[in-house]
């Protein structure tokens, strides 16, 4: 596992998630491992156990298991693991495809709820990432569904693009 990890190349946040996952997803265990390593790198993320399914530049699709520790208090999925659910998911489909010298930061959030969040829950995220690491903001959407296809939120992330800090 090590020598997987040390061919990373951490220069580019977006160059290494995509590279991360094209060498471990394919693994037995591996999106498992990649899934790990994101909820090390961002700790509140990781605390709702999000697992990501698809990882290209410009996409994402990201799934949350109902389990006690995203309920609320009448069963369901908590509408705040559901909003980070938006975030990763996003942030995800936006940091692979951006190029090595731009970093992006969450801006704004909003969620809309359709409907009671129960069982298994899917996220995602198409956008265009930029070519460039010129400042701009970028908004994305994504939309939440549950086993049986039936959307239950949709939400909006607006995405700071700008250069990477030195």
């Amino acid at each position: 596992m090590f020598d997987l990890l040390s061919k990373l190349d951490f220069s580019g946040a977006g160059s290494t998630l995509h590279r991360a996952w094209g060498l471990l997803s394919p693994l037995p265990g591996g999106k498992q491992l990649f899934n790990r390593l994101i909820g090390l790198i961002n700790p509140y993320t990781g605390s709702i156990g999000a697992e990501i399914l698809e990882l290209a530049p410009g996409h994402a699709r990201a799934r949350l298991r109902e389990r006690r520790a995203v309920q609320n208090h009448v069963g369901s999925i908590h509408a705040i693991a559901l909003i980070n659910l938006a975030e990763v998911t996003s942030g995800l489909a936006l940091m692979c495809g951006l190029p090595d010298d731009a970093r992006g930061l969450p801006i704004h959030l909003a969620i809309d709820y359709h409907r009671k969040a129960r069982g298994v829950v899917t996220a995602e995220c198409d956008c265009e990432p930029p070519a460039t690491n010129a400042p701009q903001e970028i908004e994305l959407s994504c939309a939440m569904t549950d086993a049986g296809g039936t959307l239950v939120a949709t939400a909006a992330a607006r995405w700071k693009v700008s250069p990477k800090r030195r």
